[in-house]
């Protein structure tokens, strides 16, 4: 299984990825699991908080739909969501 979901940080930066382990991943973001090179949410930092997630069956539908939501329409959608 695949998700594909939205974190944020307390100053209103927005990641979007994909991943198969979400609790892992997200413990990437914060800091509490190191990662091998410098990303845009060690560089923006946390606490990064999950918002949305989506869940898929296959890594292809993931990756499809992470390039969805990193669109413009992407991003109002996602935008609107966080809005409510």
């Amino acid at each position: 299984m695949f998700y594909v979901y939205v974190i944020r940080n307390n100053d209103g930066k927005i990641y979007i990825g994909y991943t198969a382990d979400l609790e892992k991943r997200l413990l990437r973001h914060n800091g509490t699991l190191k990662n091998k090179k410098k990303s845009f949410t060690y560089k923006n930092k946390g606490p990064w908080k999950i918002v949305h997630i989506e869940t898929f069956d296959n890594r292809a539908e993931a990756v499809k739909r992470e390039k969805q939501l990193k669109s413009s329409r992407g991003r109002n959608f996602i935008k609107n969501l966080l809005d409510k």
